[in-house]
């Protein structure tokens, strides 16, 4: 397997599909709803397209979100953990401890109680049912882009990214049914055990083992054409799900819009709280600016795809759930931006104040 260092991206850009994600997320909630309208027929028939309560379609198109997004993760790269063990470790506690549990904390302030009067009858709910999912999948593929951005460390984030997605096996079933049962919602436990194998396991043995295949034939460049070829595969299946949870959607939508914008409330503030929280402590801890900032970065940001992927599976394409976890999707791009422009715009005053140990 390829060395940690050589298997970070050297230097990761945003192409025109990430950059413009936002735009084409609003795009597909136009086209979603639309579609819904114009042919329902459709949509009811790939909505009865299950097996164990799986839907056939939204699997394969998940699956081509994930497996590339999991290609560019190098397990071999956790060895390097112990050289940047402080930032390691407050991204595992930020992710972890306080991701999750704040979001479930601020779902249920503002959703469950301050918005309530304003969300449709008996959805709030599902709302931070949603918003629970998508806070417990640290994000993986888009932060080496954003690591990129702020010039951050990349063997620190290619072996944090790894070392999360590790966890998530584990750490990601427990962790929703605990909030989940908090919120009051009914855990689905063989589904959500059904999710967690086929969102989780199984796509990171397979992509494990394509990478190491990759490797073995042709090296590094060949795995990094595959990447590229694989990249806008993995956003079209992203945005094509998209449409057809509009679709569904799309009659809720239409009724009550500002329901969008009052789900993105407690993410925004979410994100920031987070970003803050690593940050500040990686301050506290001596932590070199190249590290902190990815680990602000990491801290922030979700695997949105995962998230779609389970509240579908949980709860299923026309539920609140999924259109929270969605919601996530369409303010992803531009709050991260600001993100790094907060992190690079603060480094002469972090690296003052915290000289790294």
């Amino acid at each position: 397997m390829a060395s940690a260092v050589e298997a970070a991206p050297a230097k990761p850009a945003m192409g025109l599909f990430e950059r413009w994600l936002t735009l084409w997320v609003a795009l597909c909630i136009v086209a979603g709803i639309a579609l819904g309208h114009a042919v329902p027929g459709a949509f009811a028939t790939i909505a009865s397209a299950e097996v164990a309560q799986v839907n056939l379609v939204v699997a394969v198109l998940i699956w081509l979100m994930i497996v590339p997004m999991l290609l560019k993760i190098d397990f071999g790269a956790l060895g390097s953990v112990r050289q940047h063990w402080r930032g390691v470790g407050v991204t595992l506690f930020v992710n972890w401890a306080v991701k999750p549990f704040s979001m479930a904390l601020l779902g249920t302030l503002f959703l469950g109680w301050l918005f309530a009067p304003l969300l449709p009858d008996g959805q709030s709910s599902s709302y931070i049912a949603g918003l629970i999912l998508l806070a417990a999948a640290p994000c993986t593929a888009m932060v080496f882009v954003w690591s990129n951005l702020c010039d951050g460390d990349p063997t620190y984030t290619l072996s944090q990214v790894a070392l999360n997605d590790l966890l998530m096996v584990v750490l990601f079933a427990p962790i929703v049914a605990l909030l989940l049962g908090v919120a009051s919602v009914a855990v689905p436990w063989a589904t959500l055990l059904i999710s967690v194998g086929l969102y989780i396991v199984v796509p990171v043995i397979v992509a494990q083992l394509l990478r190491r295949s990759v490797l073995a034939s042709g090296g590094q460049r060949s795995l990094d054409r595959l990447l590229t070829k694989l990249g806008p595969l993995s956003l079209v299946a992203l945005l094509t799900t998209l449409v057809l949870l509009f679709g569904f959607q799309g009659e809720q939508i239409v009724r009550q819009p500002i329901v969008i914008a009052l789900i993105a409330v407690p993410i925004l503030i979410q994100v920031y709280l987070n970003a803050g929280i690593a940050y500040l402590l990686s301050r506290r801890l001596g932590v070199a600016w190249c590290v902190a900032a990815p680990a602000a970065l990491i801290g922030a940001s979700n695997f949105f795809e995962l998230a779609v992927a389970a509240a579908i599976s949980l709860f299923g394409l026309n539920s609140g759930a999924a259109l929270a976890t969605v919601v996530g999707v369409l303010v992803e791009v531009p709050v991260m931006l600001s993100v790094v422009s907060i992190v690079k715009s603060t480094r002469g005053w972090y690296e003052r104040a915290a000289p790294a140990r």
